[in-house]
């Protein structure tokens, strides 16, 4: 079993920034696969941004440019980088891990509002 624990979502003003944090810990011999979705209200879990364990990144369109994806393999751990946040990023994040299965965070609230 892998246990995935998220942190640093909140309350934020749109064009401001937040990171995100997920650590992975319990019985984890290798994780091919990190990443990011979220969830708004009323709406399917989407792909935010995903790392491979040799680096390789892939972003949703609507945050290319303003999220980075980056992941520590010695602590497994996966960071979201978050600038220029709109309205529209509202939603729960959750964290994915891929090993020989697929994991899930508890998710995390992020809200974008004046």
């Amino acid at each position: 079993q892998v246990q995935l624990v998220e942190s640093g979502g909140g309350l934020v003003q749109p064009g401001g920034s937040l990171r995100l944090s997920c650590t992975a810990s319990g019985s984890i011999f290798y994780i091919y696969d990190m990443g990011w979705y979220r969830q708004a209200p009323g709406k399917p879990r989407e792909l935010v941004a995903t790392v491979t364990s040799d680096g390789s990144t892939n972003y949703a369109d609507s945050v290319k440019g303003r999220f980075t994806i980056s992941r520590d393999n010695a602590k497994n751990t996966v960071y979201l980088h978050m600038n220029s946040l709109k309205p529209e990023d509202t939603g729960v994040y959750y964290c994915r891990a891929i090993t020989q299965y697929v994991y899930w965070g508890q998710g995390i609230q992020v809200t974008v509002s004046s």
